[in-house]
């Protein structure tokens, strides 16, 4: 590497092509994860439940996590979701709209125990899913 007078522009260009090797910055610059990303960047996204599903826990839980599958408006993707709480699947009914988000993991993927599962319900028919389970609010006659 030149570190003589004249060397800026060598160093300027070096830096410019060895960037790419970098995993980050070649993601980020090229959009790879919004691309792969069913959301596509946004931090939620509204779909239409297609029918009610029960995913096994992975070793060594042995449990069926209640969840959705949805297909979600601003693409068409379909993808599950989860949905948090005691008896929580009871205020979901087919062709619902609701409201999902990631679920927390790490690099935008499944959490916990429910394999292949990246999304959480946190809205049905725009009232909290929450609420709900709790008994603060009624599900909405449409």
């Amino acid at each position: 590497m030149g570190k003589g007078i004249y060397s800026a522009r060598k160093l300027k260009k070096d830096h410019k092509a060895l960037r790419w090797s970098d995993k980050n910055f070649s993601r980020r610059v090229l959009h790879l994860d919004e691309k792969a990303n069913p959301l596509e960047g946004a931090p939620q996204a509204r779909g239409i439940v297609l029918e009610k599903v029960g995913v096994e826990a992975k070793q060594p839980n042995s449990a069926i996590r209640k969840c959705v599958r949805i297909q979600l408006i601003k693409n068409g993707r379909q993808v599950t979701a989860f949905c948090p709480g005691v008896a929580a699947t009871n205020f979901i009914d087919e062709h619902d709209e609701v409201t999902v988000e990631g679920i927390g993991g790490r690099m935008g993927g499944s959490m916990g125990d429910i394999p292949g599962v990246r999304f959480k319900v946190i809205k049905v028919n725009n009232v909290s899913l929450e609420e709900m389970v709790r008994g603060r609010k009624e599900k909405p006659v449409r």
